[in-house]
């Protein structure tokens, strides 16, 4: 080998680098700031940001053949692996006692639904393929695992800026929901008080719940078996108190591992060739109008049950009716308290929360039975 061949290889790198990819590492740089700097979700944006600047370091093989994303990638997310681990974890964080003792808060978790089948229209409007529309829709339900389960499935080709905005949206719930809040509610109706005198609600109940839940969904929905019967079986590692050690590892070590891995996995998709066209702002934009869309109806919702209650159910409840656990639970509370220091409605909007929870999956199963059907 000549002194130009070796010179050639050496810099091989460096001549197959393109401005893209200039691009999308600043765009990795950025989530990775976003991480650190304001801590918005870092546990997933941190690793996404890294797998993002990975994938556009070109010749590498980290994303090709047996490269380790490129496994990651097969054995994780196309299996659906990495985000059915994570929705264990998940089941095994959430107390559904809220929601137990006050099972009408079901209908504002189906309410916080409704901007993922308005955005599915308006995007098959836009030219988007069905299987890509549902995907996009999805993200309104501001649940990643979710979002990524029924992406792999109808579109991995769009699996990337499904996912980032569905994460990115997460993170973003304290700024985007506040102002809607504000628009569609009065200062008289945020500051409703909602009275909380919660039925006992008894270990009995809360073991059979998730085996129930799981049940029904399943047989009614079975696309949505995988996703719902995963949070359950978390929900019932916690519920029935025998189990603490794998009740713990799943909210801790094995939902852990699963996101860094899922997270890394994902930024690695992010490369200049696949992710900066106007087909990915678009879907960023259709994701952040299917999030405000779902935030709206609950918000309208609660307050069409504010009135027929005669002033006993608090709007901004409604608002807490996404999936996004429990980031829209706490700020609804917040919000309360900014009108008045002594209204307390955390328990009512948790309610809310977790219902959003199981409504994201259940919207979720749907799409993925009626689109599998017509294409």
């Amino acid at each position: 080998m000549d002194i130009n061949e070796l010179f050639t290889q050496l810099t091989a790198g460096l001549a197959s680098f393109t401005p893209g990819n200039a691009v999308m590492i600043l765009v990795g740089f950025a989530l990775i700031a976003l991480a650190v700097r304001k801590e918005y979700e870092p546990v997933l944006l941190l690793p996404i940001g890294f797998g993002c600047i990975l994938a556009n370091i070109p010749l590498t093989g980290m994303t090709e053949g047996e490269g380790i994303f490129s496994l990651l990638y097969r054995v994780g997310i196309s299996t659906e692996l990495f985000p059915l681990l994570i929705f264990i974890g998940v089941g095994a964080m959430i107390d559904f006692s809220p929601l137990l003792a006050q099972p009408q808060l079901v209908l504002l978790g189906a309410a916080g639904q409704f901007g993922i089948f308005g955005t599915l229209i308006l995007a098959t409007l836009l030219g988007f393929p069905l299987n890509e529309a549902a995907s996009i829709g999805v993200i309104g339900a501001i649940d990643g695992p979710t979002s990524i389960f029924v992406a792999s499935q109808l579109a991995p080709e769009l699996l990337a800026p499904i996912a980032v905005a569905a994460y990115s949206y997460m993170s973003l719930v304290p700024i985007i929901q506040p102002p809607l809040m504000r628009l569609l509610t009065t200062p008289k109706e945020r500051r409703i008080r909602m009275e909380y005198a919660p039925r006992p609600v008894s270990q009995t109940a809360r073991v059979l719940f998730p085996i129930v839940v799981t049940l029904v969904i399943s047989l009614l929905v079975p696309a949505a078996a995988p996703l719902i019967s995963m949070l359950m079986l978390g929900n019932l590692l916690r519920e029935s108190g025998v189990v603490d050690r794998l009740s713990k590892s799943a909210q801790n070590e094995i939902a852990n591992i699963a996101t860094l891995f899922l997270g890394v996995t994902i930024g690695s998709t992010m490369n200049a060739a696949s992710f900066l066209n106007l087909e990915t702002l678009g879907i960023l934009l259709l994701g952040l109008l299917a999030f405000s869309l779902d935030t709206v109806a609950g918000l309208l919702f609660g307050k069409l049950l504010a009135f027929l209650t005669r002033g006993k159910i608090n709007p901004l409840v409604g608002a807490a009716g996404i999936s996004a656990f429990p980031m829209a639970g706490r700020l609804v509370a917040q919000m309360a308290q900014n009108e008045d220091q002594d209204n307390f409605l955390l328990m009512h909007a948790m309610g809310a929360n977790t219902a959003g929870q199981l409504g994201s999956v259940m919207a979720g199963g749907v799409l993925l039975a009626i689109v599998s059907h017509l294409i």
